[in-house]
């Protein structure tokens, strides 16, 4: 990864609940080694384009449950629109829903209820890609 005191995390969802529960789930820090994680919320997949077209984002996790259009849609949308390379974690409500979040091709999937271990672990694997 290369040298950065912090990276920029955009968390969509329409959920403030589920927005907080990830947050909370990964703190500000996944590793010694790694940049502290500074968080950018978006309850609008609207709010969401806005944040990725005008600020440095370095990666999102983004609620495949979102309304109008959900985090998978988004996530192919920010790769076909803006950044082709966009690294993102897709969290999806039901186990069965996996199969559909993977043919956006995200660089990881979980599924609710979010397990802590779960989701540092694959936040910390997508910024080692960095």
């Amino acid at each position: 990864m290369r040298e950065k005191s912090s990276v920029k995390v955009l968390v969509y969802s329409d959920d403030a609940t589920m927005r907080e529960q990830i947050i909370r789930s990964i703190g500000n820090s996944v590793a010694d080694d790694l940049p502290s994680i500074e968080y950018i919320e978006a309850a609008t997949w609207q709010g969401a384009d806005v944040h990725v077209q005008e600020e440095h984002i370095d990666f999102m996790i983004l609620d495949a449950e979102a309304p109008k259009l959900g985090g998978i849609g988004f996530g192919k949308k920010v790769r076909d629109e803006y950044v082709p390379d966009m690294p993102y974690l897709i969290v999806v409500a039901r186990p069965q829903d996996e199969w559909l979040a993977r043919t956006a091709k995200p660089n990881a999937v979980i599924v609710q209820p979010i397990k802590p271990a779960e989701i540092v672990e694959a936040v910390r694997s997508i910024m080692r890609a960095l």
